[in-house]
């Protein structure tokens, strides 16, 4: 077989494996799901329920968004605060001095 794939073209090796892989692909597919069957046979054979996940499938990542500000300090505008977590120091600063919070909501 190694003499046959050496007087082939670039084009046909190329086609050759695209082929292959392929056939190699269905072939695990087929396999895969035997097994999964056969679980699941098993399973209710002794009165059992299985769910299988895919364990070739990625999770889902969320991409975090941004929270827009909902306080901002009117001194210095980089001070910024979306209301989530620890008040931050400059707020808690005008809360000590008896200042409300309403006042630096945007």
């Amino acid at each position: 077989m190694s003499d046959n794939i050496a007087t082939l073209s670039e084009v046909e090796l190329a086609e050759l494996i695209a082929n292959a892989s392929k056939e190699l692909e269905a072939k695990r597919h087929g396999k895969k799901r035997e097994t999964i069957l056969k679980i699941k046979e098993l399973a209710s054979s002794i009165g059992m329920h299985v769910e299988i996940s895919e364990g070739d499938k990625k999770p889902t990542t969320r991409k975090g968004t941004s929270v827009p500000v909902k306080y901002r300090d009117p001194n210095n505008a980089k001070n910024a605060w979306t209301g989530r977590g620890m008040k931050p120091r400059w707020l808690t600063a005008y809360l000590e001095q008896g200042r409300s919070q309403e006042e630096f909501r945007v």
